[in-house]
């Protein structure tokens, strides 16, 4: 009965290290592909001349939505991003609530 315990138990401990380790490996293929895809769309923006918008540019767009500015927050969305008219003002208007 004792060993048959044991080997239970060390079957159960087999078998979560097999799981752990495979679930480790599916984790560091995805994460290589999400950086693949990451370096992908950076070039892709790169190339399209498409800045990406930091926190301080919404920051100056929430500032003009605050002033009433509204065709002005627009302006300068489209400034930021690239982004068409009808774009930054959906944008725009999602920020504006």
């Amino acid at each position: 009965m004792n060993s048959e315990l044991w080997t239970a138990i060390a079957a159960a401990v087999v078998v979560i290290v097999v799981l752990a380790s495979s679930a480790d490996v599916r984790h560091k293929a995805l994460d290589r592909r999400l950086r693949r895809i990451d370096r992908k769309l950076d070039l892709i923006m790169e190339h399209l001349g498409v800045e990406e918008t930091g926190p301080e540019g919404m920051a100056e767009i929430d500032a003009l939505l605050h002033k009433g500015r509204k065709i002005e927050a627009i302006k300068r969305y489209r400034e930021l991003t690239g982004a068409g008219l009808a774009e930054a003002k959906q944008a725009v208007e999602r920020r504006e609530g």
